[in-house]
């Protein structure tokens, strides 16, 4: 199938703020008939003027709907955080509609950003998500990279990559990145004691960086 005739249009909306998005992604939003995403997101594309449905805590029913629409010939933008390559609601959607129906715009992802805030290039990197979700790689074997970013925006995840900065305490420093683009950013250098205490953003990165 033709790129420009599939149904399904998954698109990365970036780390947060508007500017983020690009314009590939405001243009494929403009082809849309409908949009889907978490509440967030569709506040990004306030003059969009077809129905909207709100992904918040019910992923595998959007999904449904979102391949039944698509059965139905209406053209769907599925809004998602970041890239839709690293740990996004894409996987889902594919799952549900198949790959031949769909079109995916790439995004700017949060992890890129933390490494831009700390002057950083990612190459190399191991990126895990501990959000609703245990990482599958074991902590003790995260002093194999020299940068690990753990996606970690609840309770769970920030006390999982606490765990992880103890084990690394002597060779890897942690810095944790909340909110990335928006108004409300901080990006701070913290102990595995102080990351632990804290009640993290729900949009929040934690990196753990080796040592020079």
């Amino acid at each position: 199938m033709a790129v420009g005739s599939r149904r399904v249009l998954v698109v990365g909306c970036g780390p947060g703020a508007a500017e983020y998005v690009t314009d590939a992604a405001r243009r494929a939003v403009a082809r849309a008939e409908v949009l889907a995403g978490s509440g967030r997101l569709l506040q990004l594309f306030p003059q969009h003027p077809g129905p909207r449905i709100a992904t918040d805590g019910r992923i595998p029913a959007v999904a449904d709907e979102i391949a039944a629409l698509a059965r139905s010939g209406k053209t769907v933008a599925v809004l998602v955080a970041g890239d839709p390559g690293l740990y996004s609601f894409a996987r889902n959607v594919v799952a549900a509609v198949g790959v031949e129906q769909c079109e995916i715009t790439p995004g700017v992802s949060s992890v890129q950003v933390a490494f831009a805030r700390l002057g950083l290039d990612w190459a190399g990197a191991r990126v895990l998500s501990a959000h609703g979700r245990t990482p599958e790689t074991p902590i003790e074997e995260l002093g194999r990279w020299e940068k690990v970013a753990v996606l970690a925006g609840d309770r769970a995840a920030i006390s999982w990559t606490a765990a992880a900065a103890e084990r690394l305490r002597q060779t890897h420093a942690v810095w944790l990145c909340e909110d990335l683009t928006l108004p409300s950013e901080r990006v701070r250098q913290l102990t595995p004691e102080e990351l632990a205490r804290t009640d993290a953003a729900s949009l929040a990165i934690v990196l753990l960086v080796r040592r020079t």
